[in-house]
């Protein structure tokens, strides 16, 4: 919220020399958040100068310029000015701002004595534009055209208001009441303790009667009406053109809004004024009397942006006997928009159910002043003194009369009362806070206070409807004491159970990647369709209003990012890459999804809750790596190391070593890997993530090396069968013998059905088994192939001879033979 010093001046009392910096200062002890300062950017000599005579002269580029004689003073003489000027809506004896050299203008503009066009300008005539009046630069600015006669050389700064400044503030969603010059001025007054001048206490009401108006809603959300309030006030006899007073319009710019006409011009000045939004509806555009009702089915509305938005059956509309003509509390519609060639308006104030505002205005992704205001709450006592404010503006700005037509609806409204014991803010915020503090904090923001005995019973002003609890009365009474007075004490954490086995598991899964090589990196989970179709087709989740159009899915896996990533490192120059993520992906469940949310103050029933737990995606966790580039680089008698998928599957040993469970792998064709690279990891029989190498296709598609090793794993599974308690095995003390063994096999048999075959058949003597060798060549038939194992058997009560570990190998070979046909290559 900006806030025009000079506007917030006319509510309290500023000191002389006040910049918005000491405002911002003032208001962050009343909880507000300082944002920034704006304005005051312009500085003399800017002075009003009289056009004596000029030449127009055209130049060889087709342009006109004027050599334009004019009359100054400075330092109390007159003086004749040489300027350049290139506009042609002046002429002889019109008043104009002159802007002297050493005059900086907005945007850091500096004005100096220049030579242009053949001459030495010595200032310049300055344009509504230049001076951040408005944006009209059309030509410059003639006083009398906006109501000015000023004598020459008068500080043109001043007289147009040139030198305000305002302040900004971040308002919370709860402190909606300060989102109005108004309400800033309160809690100014608060802060400082200068006295509030209420400006609703200076506005004579204006009534109005004879149009029709009808006020039904049979939908209201969560119970309550959609509508409670809703004033018309007529203005008739208005010039729509007639011009919007400077002065208004460097407030609005001020506070972050520009001059569009007089009729929008004072609405939103009145908004700005006291918080209450404001719509003006042409009169003669109406069609018959006007009604408030939620949408029907199928309705459509033009509004004021010009686009067609079709209603929802929720939505609380304005109409009129032709339909709707404004989304209530959101947009106006284009159909009875105030143009020009209006000259009769009539003056809308309302009070609308924040609630149902502020899903109209999502429902539509149409945030407006008007809807950020009602979805936080607005005062209730104002809808007719402001109403009452912008007609009665209309009537000295813009020629207008009072018409006497008009419409009021008001519900019955009680105040809410809450009840609260003295002692309670004490107890709460943990400071003494006497009764009499108490009482006096709670009067000062506006409340009637009753006390009885040791309790009080509060009645909240109109205009804080975000005071509902006491414990809301408890925050305010520290607020206006000062948070300054509340002690800083460190609590003293309960004494906890430290991670979970879990959280440790996790930790000791990247920890132990990270120190294998692995630089662990975060993506976003967003990617589009064509990325979730790298690894297969997995139902993936649309988001209904995505960052960007081009990643409009939610990721069914982390490996389509690691990709992104690693193209993007090498496209910088570093090739030699082992990324790692762990992170969730977000898969469907196949349950309708959710569109009707419940309301948002009424506990939803057993029955809605689960429909939107189960309507919530599954969305495990997974750890992923990919690796391309060296693993091991060059050196003086050592070859270097690709790396690829070896270093893959080394990666999921990693992670299996530390859950403490056994894996296995089965070969076969993964969507995005190499058909012949690509294995599932299966642990208890179960598939818990693949590993492999990215298909050479893919990685060339996203310019990536041939060879890419990447493996993925679902932590939750992992995590679920990871035993709580590791027990170490007993280091073996006898000697160990250790043999090679060979088995020709058909190329289909899987290295893991052999090795589980073998690990079976060899019995408890089998120790440690690793495969070193797969030979497919001259030798062997066609369609076979020759796996090669280094088995170490071991004994933990005698030393092994040979004979019991030949004899443990041959009970291998022939379970190999009876499962696999496998046999010992000669």
């Amino acid at each position: 919220m900006r806030i025009p010093l000079g506007w917030l001046g006319e509510m309290v009392e500023l000191g002389a020399k006040i910049t918005p910096n000491d405002v911002m200062a003032e208001l962050v002890k009343v909880g507000l958040e300082e944002e920034g300062s704006h304005g005051g950017d312009i500085s003399g000599p800017v002075v009003v100068g009289e056009v004596l005579s000029f030449q127009a002269e055209e130049q060889k580029n087709g342009k006109t310029i004027r050599w334009c004689q004019v009359r100054v003073a400075t330092s109390g003489s007159e003086e004749i000015r040489g300027i350049v000027c290139g506009a042609a809506n002046f002429t002889v004896g019109d008043k104009v701002v002159v802007s002297l050299p050493g005059a900086v203008l907005p945007g850091g503009f500096e004005i100096a004595a220049r030579k242009t066009y053949g001459h030495v300008s010595d200032g310049m005539i300055a344009s509504a534009k230049e001076l951040g009046l408005g944006d009209e630069h059309e030509g410059i600015l003639v006083l009398s055209s906006i109501g000015l006669d000023p004598e020459i050389g008068l500080d043109a700064i001043a007289l147009l208001g040139l030198d305000e400044s305002a302040a900004e503030v971040n308002v919370t969603p709860d402190r909606g009441y300060c989102l109005s010059i108004r309400g800033i001025a309160r809690e100014y007054s608060h802060a400082t303790g200068v006295k509030f001048q209420d400006p609703v206490l200076t506005i004579e009401p204006v009534m109005g009667s004879g149009f029709a108006l009808e006020v039904k809603d049979n939908a209201p959300i969560h119970g309550k009406a959609g509508c409670s309030q809703f004033v018309l006030v007529g203005v008739s006899g208005l010039d729509a053109e007639s011009k919007v007073p400077d002065w208004m319009v460097n407030r609005l710019k001020l506070a972050g809004m520009r001059s569009i006409s007089i009729a929008v011009d004072i609405t939103n000045y009145v908004m700005l004024e006291l918080g209450q939004p404001l719509h003006a509806y042409d009169l003669d555009k109406l069609v018959g009397g006007i009604s408030v009702r939620r949408a029907k089915a199928g309705e459509e509305l033009i509004t004021l942006d010009q686009k067609t938005r079709q209603l929802h059956e929720e939505d609380l509309s304005i109409c009129d006997e032709q339909g709707p003509i404004g989304i209530a509390g959101v947009m106006g519609g284009a159909r009875t928009e105030v143009s020009s060639s209006t000259t009769a308006v009539l003056i809308e104030a309302a009070i609308f159910d924040p609630i149902s505002i502020a899903r109209s205005a999502r429902r539509h992704k149409l945030p407006s002043e008007a809807s950020k205001r009602f979805e936080r709450g607005v005062d209730s006592s104002i809808s007719r003194a402001a109403a009452s404010r912008a007609a009665r503006l209309l009537t000295e700005l813009a020629s207008g009369s009072f018409s006497g037509v008009g419409a009021e609806h008001s519900s019955d409204f009680q105040l809410p009362t809450i009840e609260m014991k003295l002692d309670y803010p004490g107890q709460l915020v943990g400071v003494e806070y006497s009764a009499d503090e108490v009482i006096a904090s709670l009067e000062e923001i506006g409340c009637t206070v009753a006390k009885i005995k040791n309790l009080v019973q509060v009645t909240v002003p109109s205009w804080r409807p975000d005071i509902t609890h006491k414990t809301d009365l408890v925050e305010e009474v520290a607020r206006l004491i000062g948070y300054d007075k509340i002690p800083s004490r460190l609590p003293v954490a309960p004494p906890g159970r430290g991670l979970t086995a879990r959280q440790k598991l996790r930790r000791r899964v990247l920890a132990g990647l990270t120190g294998a090589g692995f630089v662990e990196v975060l993506n976003y989970p967003f990617v589009s369709a064509e990325q979730n179709s790298w690894m297969g087709p997995v139902g993936a989740l649309e988001l209904e209003n995505p960052m960007q159009s081009e990643a409009s899915f939610l990721r069914t896996s982390l490996v389509p990012g690691l990709i992104s990533a690693a193209a993007r490192n090498i496209s910088r120059g570093s090739t030699d890459l082992a990324l790692l993520e762990e992170g969730s992906v977000f898969l469907s469940n196949d349950v309708s999804a959710v569109t009707t949310l419940p309301a948002g103050n009424v506990r939803p029933s057993e029955m809605t809750l689960a429909a939107l737990k189960a309507a919530i995606p599954m969305q495990p966790r997974l750890v992923s790596g990919l690796l391309t580039g060296h693993w091991l680089p060059q050196s003086p008698g050592q070859h270097f190391t690709l790396a690829g998928y070896p270093q893959a599957l080394g990666a999921v040993e990693v992670v299996m070593q530390q859950a403490a469970v056994s894996f296995e792998i089965k070969q076969l064709e993964i969507a995005g890997l190499h058909p012949g690279r690509a294995a599932h990891v299966l642990v208890a029989g179960k598939v818990v993530g693949f590993v492999g190498e990215v298909h050479p296709e893919l990685a060339s598609q996203n310019h990536l090396p041939r060879s890419v090793g990447v493996f993925e794993l679902n932590l939750d599974e992992i995590f679920a069968v990871a035993p709580d308690l590791v027990q170490a095995q007993e280091l073996g003390v006898m000697t160990a013998l250790t043999q090679d063994l060979s088995l020709v096999v058909d190329v289909r048999v899987s290295a893991a059905d052999l090795t589980q075959s073998i690990v079976t058949g060899a019995g408890d003597l089998l120790e440690e088994i690793r495969l070193v060798d797969d030979y497919r060549g001259k030798g062997l038939d066609a369609g076979q192939k020759s796996l090669t194992f280094s088995l170490l058997y071991r004994a933990h009560d005698r030393t092994l001879t040979q004979a019991e570990a030949t004899a443990a190998r041959d009970q291998a070979v022939e379970l190999a033979n009876q499962q696999f046909g496998a046999t010992l290559r000669g």
